[in-house]
C-alpha cells in the first residue's frame, strides 16, 4: 500500500479533575474539551501548522459517558470546535468501546474517508456524587441533558425479564464473581488461593496507580496484597470471592483523547516522528448475552479470539509484545487474557496494566481503555518497548476488542485491514437451559452475595441436571447451603445437590445441597 495512508496516533492526553467540591464541578464534555486540546498540543505540530491539525479534524468519535445524557455528544463537540466533520458518532454503552472506536477510526485514514481523526470520552461522576449530595442537580453551567437522571450504572440497571430478573441474577459484581469461581476450580484453586492472587496482582496495580499522576488514586501510598485480599468492615465481602477493593472503583473525573492520522499527513504537518506510533490493527467480537448461553466460565471464547486476531493482524505474537494492558474491572479479566497470552499474572517486569487498573486507576465508565491507550503511546515513545497490547471489555466479558499500537509499522507494507476479522457475534450453542429444574444436580459455579454487615444474603448457582445434562439458575433453598456455600474453606464448584421449583414461585429454581422432600 502507499505508505503515506498508514494510520498513526500524533496526539494524546488525559485530564484528572481531582476536586471534590460543588464550586470545582467540571461537566465530562467540559474534561474531553480540555483534554482534546492538550492532544493537538502534543502532536508538537510546529508554529506555521498550529492550527492546521485542529482544524482538520473531520471525524469524531464520542464514547458515551455515565455521568450526563447529552443530546448529541458529538455535535456538541464539533459545534465548540468550530470544525465541519464527515463523521461524528457516540458509541455504545460498554467499555470495549474505546479500543474498537480507535480501531475504526484507523480504518477510516487507511481508507482515505477521513484526514485527522479525534476520539475521546471522559466522566465527572465524582462531581456529580458532590453536587447531587449536596442537592445541587443539575449542576451550575452544566449543559442541559436531554434528560435529568441518575447515572448510568450496572448496579442499578434493571435486570432483563425472565430467568435474570426471577433470580436476581445479573449484575457485574454477581456474574464476574462466577466467572472467578469457575476458572479457580479449573486450576485446581481454593477459594484462599483465588483471593491471595487477585490481591496480589491489584497490590501491584496500586503501587503503579500510585506514581501515574493522571490516575485517581495519584500519590496516595497503595495499598499491600493483604489489605486488598482481607476481609474487614472496610473492605466487606461484596460477591464471593471479591471483596470491595477487587471490584472496578468509578466515582472519577477523568476524560482522554487520541487524535490520529496518516502518516503523509503527518509529514504535511511536520508533525515530529517521535510523535508518532502505528496502529497496527485491531479485532474484536462478543458473547452471548445471558452467561447460561455460555458454553463455559473457565474460559472466555471472545477474549481468546479477539487477542489472537489482533495480533495476527498486527503481524506479532505474544512474545513479540513488550507493554500490555489488560482491563481490569475484576481481576479474572486480566488473569483470563494473560493466561491465555502465556504472561505471568504479576510481573513486574511485564505488569498487565500501564494505568494502575480500574481500582486504583479508576474505572471511568465506559473509557478506561481510553486512559490505556494514551499512556500505551507514551510509554512507546519513551522507549519503554516496541509493540503494545490493550484489551479494552464489556458487559459481563461480552464485548471484546483488542489494539496493538507500535513503533514501528508492519514490515510487509501491508494496509490497514479493510475490516474487523472476527464477527460481531460469536455463535456459541451452550447447553439448553431447563428454566423450570427438578431432580439431582451438580454445581458449574456460584457465587454468594453479602448484606452490609458482611453476613450472606443470597446464593447464585448455575449448574447442570444430572439426569439429562441440562442447565439451571437456582438461588439456594435453604440456610445450611447459602452458609456452606459462603465459607471460603471448600470450593463447591461440581459438588453434587438438589434441585427444585420454589413454592411461592414455581418459574424460580431453588438449590440444596442436602436431599429435600420435593425430589
Amino acid at each position: 500500500m502507499d505508505q503515506k495512508e498508514v494510520p498513526i496516533i500524533v496526539g494524546v492526553a488525559d485530564v484528572r479533575n481531582g476536586s471534590k467540591k460543588v464550586d470545582d464541578a467540571i461537566e465530562p464534555i467540559q474534561l474531553m474539551l480540555q483534554a482534546i486540546d492538550l492532544a493537538i498540543k502534543d502532536a508538537n505540530t510546529p508554529s506555521s501548522h498550529s492550527s492546521a491539525l485542529r482544524s482538520s479534524i473531520d471525524s469524531i468519535d464520542v464514547v458515551s459517558n455515565w455521568t450526563w445524557q447529552y443530546t448529541d455528544a458529538p455535535n456538541l463537540i464539533v459545534n465548540r470546535l468550530g470544525l465541519v466533520v464527515k463523521h461524528a458518532s457516540e458509541s455504545e454503552q460498554s467499555g470495549s468501546q474505546p479500543a474498537k472506536l480507535l480501531d475504526e477510526a484507523a480504518r477510516r485514514i487507511s481508507n482515505r474517508e477521513c484526514r485527522v481523526a479525534l476520539v475521546t470520552g471522559g466522566e465527572s461522576l465524582a462531581s456529580y456524587a458532590a453536587c447531587a449530595a449536596a442537592n445541587k442537580i443539575p449542576p451550575p453551567n452544566w449543559t442541559k441533558p436531554s434528560k435529568i437522571s441518575d447515572p448510568i450504572s450496572p448496579k442499578t440497571a434493571l435486570l432483563p425479564p425472565g430467568t435474570s430478573r426471577i433470580h436476581g441474577l445479573g449484575r457485574p459484581t454477581q456474574l464476574y464473581a462466577m466467572y472467578e469461581v469457575a476458572l479457580a476450580a479449573h486450576r485446581g484453586q481454593t477459594i484462599k488461593e483465588s483471593i491471595e492472587e487477585s490481591a496480589q496482582m491489584y497490590s501491584q496495580f496500586a503501587e503503579i496507580a500510585e506514581k501515574n499522576p493522571y490516575a485517581w488514586n495519584y500519590r496516595q501510598p497503595a495499598k499491600l496484597a493483604r489489605e486488598i485480599g482481607n476481609v474487614t468492615d472496610k473492605n466487606r465481602m461484596i460477591c464471593l470471592p471479591y471483596p470491595l477493593l477487587l471490584n472496578a472503583f468509578n466515582t472519577v473525573n477523568l476524560a482522554a483523547a487520541c487524535i490520529l492520522t496518516s502518516v503523509g499527513y503527518a509529514e504535511e504537518l511536520g508533525i515530529p516522528k517521535e510523535k508518532w506510533i502505528y496502529m497496527r490493527g485491531g479485532a474484536g467480537t462478543s458473547d452471548q448475552e445471558f452467561l447460561w448461553e455460555r458454553t463455559n466460565f473457565a474460559s472466555s471464547v471472545p477474549v481468546s479470539l479477539s487477542l489472537d486476531a489482533a495480533l495476527q493482524v498486527a503481524e506479532l505474537g505474544p512474545k513479540d509484545i513488550d507493554l500490555v494492558d489488560i482491563y481490569s474491572c475484576f481481576p479474572v479479566v486480566p488473569k483470563l487474557a494473560a493466561l491465555h497470552l502465556g504472561y505471568p499474572l504479576a510481573s513486574r517486569s511485564k505488569p498487565l496494566t500501564l494505568t494502575g487498573g480500574m481500582n486504583s486507576f479508576g474505572g471511568a465508565g465506559n473509557n478506561y481503555s481510553m486512559h490505556a491507550a494514551t499512556e500505551m503511546v507514551r510509554q512507546l515513545r519513551n522507549g519503554r518497548g516496541k509493540n503494545g497490547l490493550v484489551l479494552a471489555n464489556g458487559g459481563h466479558l461480552t464485548y471484546e476488542h483488542v489494539v496493538i499500537l507500535s513503533v514501528n509499522p508492519w514490515s510487509s507494507g501491508r494496509k490497514y485491514p479493510d475490516q474487523n476479522p472476527l464477527p460481531k457475534l460469536l455463535v456459541d450453542n451452550g447447553p439448553i437451559l431447563e428454566v423450570v429444574a427438578l431432580g439431582e444436580a451438580f454445581i458449574e459455579t456460584y457465587t454468594v452475595e453479602f448484606n452490609r454487615d458482611g453476613s450472606p444474603d443470597q446464593a447464585f448457582i448455575i449448574g447442570r441436571l444430572g439426569s439429562s445434562g441440562r442447565r439451571f439458575v437456582a438461588n439456594h433453598g435453604d440456610a445450611v447451603t447459602l452458609n456452606q456455600l459462603s465459607n471460603t474453606s471448600r470450593l463447591h464448584v461440581g459438588r453434587k445437590g438438589y434441585v427444585f421449583p420454589d413454592n411461592k414461585s414455581p418459574e424460580r429454581n431453588r438449590f440444596s445441597l442436602e436431599p429435600v422432600a420435593q425430589i
